[in-house]
């Protein structure tokens, strides 16, 4: 129970469509009830359906975590349920238009729900035009549904798309770190139980690098923390050079970041931070001259929780910083998949 209220804590659109099944079965089956009672069968038919494919709906958004489909699919099923209703019962249906309105610019992007919206109010116009006196008394009262449909849209998509761009800011400044673009220890650390979970089940092959800059603390102290700040955003437009686009960059504080590499093996993960020492030897630059880095790393397999792992990563990084920095450890020493590969030069910043 915990777990699911969570889920819905965190994603607004399983929130919704969430809801949107609740109300649904609480709003909508007793009226298909009603209208089997009635023996209004077609209408009581589509507000059977409705119920059911909210449901079937609403289950595939929680298994799956893809809310994007779930959500159009309802809007195209409502769209053209509130049509068949409208038809049916004439001006008593056109009050759940205005539902329709609002539930179109909640579980789909604005710009979808104004097509969808408008594109409903206009085949109901049409009827309402082709058919006189079947929906509307008059032509004014025609006019007036219009008028307060569209203005209801206006009012809904304002609101839906400003809400939506600001949980989109509020998503970033939890998940991004501001200064270097990278993702931040939060984000870390549901990835990093993503992949535990994918390599326990599916068997796919995962390694991490913990990479550390050498002397990063002389840099802040010599030219102050707004050189140091460049140097962290070079940094990480290097490393992601460096990298695949799967491959996922999390700062984990200060001048220390973790890269998460999926489907890699011994060779793979040694030949990534033999590229990303080379790269940063080669292209990232301080105030004093070049910076280097220093890196541990561990694949997945044979570690029992996330974080022997991490802990496994974070041993072999300081022994890199041990054995004089500007190299990698990725495997034990002695071992034959042990690479470490170093600069004997020192960075140009020095203790």
């Amino acid at each position: 129970m915990h777990n699911a209220w969570k889920r819905l804590s965190d994603d607004f659109q399983l929130s919704i469509i969430t809801m949107v099944g609740v109300c649904s079965v609480a709003g909508i089956a007793p009226y298909a009830v009603y209208r089997l009672y009635d023996g209004n069968w077609l209408v009581s038919l589509v507000d059977t359906s409705l119920v059911l494919n909210t449901l079937a709906a609403v289950i595939y958004a929680w298994r799956t975590g893809d809310t994007i489909r779930p959500g159009q699919y309802l809007a195209l099923l409502y769209c053209i349920g509130t049509i068949v209703i409208v038809t049916k019962l004439g001006m008593n249906g056109l009050f759940w238009v205005y539902v329709l309105i609002l539930f179109n610019f909640f579980v789909v992007p604005p710009l979808q729900s104004v097509i969808a919206t408008v594109s409903v109010l206009g085949i109901l116009c049409a009827y309402g035009v082709a058919k006189p006196g079947a929906l509307f008394d008059s032509a004014f009262q025609l006019t007036s549904f219009l008028v307060t449909s569209l203005l209801c849209s206006l009012f809904a998509f304002a609101f839906a798309y400003r809400g939506r761009e600001q949980r989109q800011k509020l998503s970033e400044l939890a998940t991004i770190d501001p200064l270097t673009g990278a993702s931040n220890r939060r984000t870390m650390d549901s990835e990093l139980e993503i992949a535990f979970n994918e390599h326990k089940r599916y068997g796919v092959g995962y390694g991490l690098l913990i990479l550390d800059l050498d002397h990063f603390k002389l840099v802040n102290d010599r030219y102050g923390h707004r050189a140091g700040d460049e140097v962290l955003v070079d940094f990480v437009d290097v490393v992601r050079a460096a990298c695949r686009q799967s491959d996922r960059l999390f700062r984990l504080g200060g001048e220390e970041f973790v890269l998460l590499v999926p489907q890699v093996d011994e060779r793979g993960l040694s030949r990534l931070a033999n590229n990303v020492l080379a790269d940063i030897r080669r292209r990232l630059n301080g105030p004093g001259g070049p910076v280097t880095v220093s890196i541990g790393g561990a694949l997945l397999s044979g570690h029992s929780t996330i974080e022997d792992w991490l802990h496994e990563a974070d041993e072999r990084l300081y022994r890199a910083k041990a054995l004089g920095r500007d190299q990698a450890i990725i495997f034990d020493q002695g071992s034959n998949s042990s690479t470490s590969l170093s600069n004997p030069s020192e960075a140009a910043v020095q203790d």
